[in-house]
């Protein structure tokens, strides 16, 4: 065997090392363009929402393939449904979440616990679909005297709004149930039994709920719509972890993209989308929601992809005032950068940065 000469063997041994440390440092920036923001590499975004109304732009991007067209090939979509707000938050927190549809309770709730670091509100969804609904004797506030009304939970946004409305009526509240108004927490299902029952005199509660309360015998006495400056508050919005978005911004905007078509496909095609609510909703639950249910809750929502910002400060103040939460700096909970840039690029008004 012919023996190389040292200096070969040392050229040889240099353009090894180099090798290793160049496929070395390939390798290790690959890894990085995974979690780096733009990174090329497979991605999986996992969404949550609520097999409700309220979540129809969800419910229909996830049924009709909206999200799964605009986000592409290179992102799996993963989805999990939720019934409770604190539920879908604490799986952000976990890490189990990149995002998810929720209501502005939570989402306050989310920015102030991680102290304005671990969520980003990145559009809105809809607006309105709440009422109070009582007994069809009681015509008036003065009625309610001495009556139990329900809500969803304590301090979630129905039962802040109950809470707040009825201060501005001068009657009084207790966390415990006591005041004025007993006002009973109770889960919206269990809330059609009691009313049913007449243990309930009403609730002030999201659709279906209204108009299930409403077949069920009882009358509107607060369409929550009333409350507010053009009749607009928000009932849902989009939102992401802080984490995921810094990550990878280029897909958060193509489900900022499909959040935006699927508000233009419900918007624009009622029906089609009503039955893709009632056949997805029964594909999770195994009971198609009654599509005259739907129906008859349609008239009072609207799906806007604005969040409302001005409604979701009102609301925390209204949540102050009846003493159930302490104050909370907003500033940089919205970040509406990609919501913008797809609303400009298809010819649509924007929508502020607060």
């Amino acid at each position: 065997m012919r023996r190389l000469p040292f200096r070969r063997l040392v050229t040889l041994a240099t353009l090894a090392v180099v090798g290793a440390a160049t496929l070395g440092a390939t390798a290790a920036c690959g890894d990085d363009s995974d979690d780096a923001a733009g990174g090329s590499g497979p991605v999986t975004l996992r969404l949550g929402y609520f097999p409700n109304i309220t979540h129809a732009p969800a419910v229909v991007g996830v049924e009709k393939g909206i999200f799964k067209e605009k986000l592409g090939s290179g992102v799996t979509l993963e989805t999990k449904t939720f019934n409770a707000g604190p539920a879908a938050i604490e799986a952000v927190f976990s890490g189990a979440l990149d995002a998810t549809y929720i209501g502005p309770n939570p989402t306050v709730n989310a920015f102030s616990k991680s102290k304005g670091e671990a969520v980003r509100v990145v559009s809105g969804a809809a607006s309105g679909g709440v009422a109070l609904v009582v007994k069809p004797e009681i015509t008036s506030v003065e009625q309610l005297r001495g009556k139990k009304i329900a809500t969803p939970q304590l301090g979630n946004t129905q039962d802040v709004a109950l809470r707040y409305w009825l201060k501005e009526k001068g009657l009084q509240t207790t966390k415990e149930g006591g005041g004025d108004v007993k006002v009973v927490p109770q889960e919206n299902a269990q809330t059609v039994e009691t009313f049913g029952t007449g243990a309930i005199d009403g609730a002030w509660v999201p659709e279906p709920f209204v108009s299930r309360l409403v077949n069920a015998g009882g009358k509107v006495l607060v369409d929550e719509r009333d409350l507010w400056p053009d009749k607009k508050f928000v009932i849902t919005n989009l939102l992401v972890s802080t984490k995921f978005l810094k990550a990878h911004p280029d897909v958060v905007k193509k489900l900022v993209e499909g959040q935006v078509a699927a508000n233009e496909f419900v918007n624009s095609k009622p029906d089609e989308a009503q039955q893709a609510i009632s056949d997805h909703i029964g594909k999770i639950t195994g009971k198609p929601l009654d599509l005259k249910l739907i129906k008859q809750a349609w008239p009072t929502l609207e799906f806007t992809n604005d969040p409302i910002p001005s409604s979701l400060k009102a609301g925390l103040d209204h949540a102050v005032a009846v003493g159930l939460t302490q104050p909370v700096d907003l500033n940089g909970l919205y970040d509406l950068k990609y919501l913008n840039e797809v609303l400009k690029a298809q010819g649509k008004a924007e929508v502020v940065q607060p």
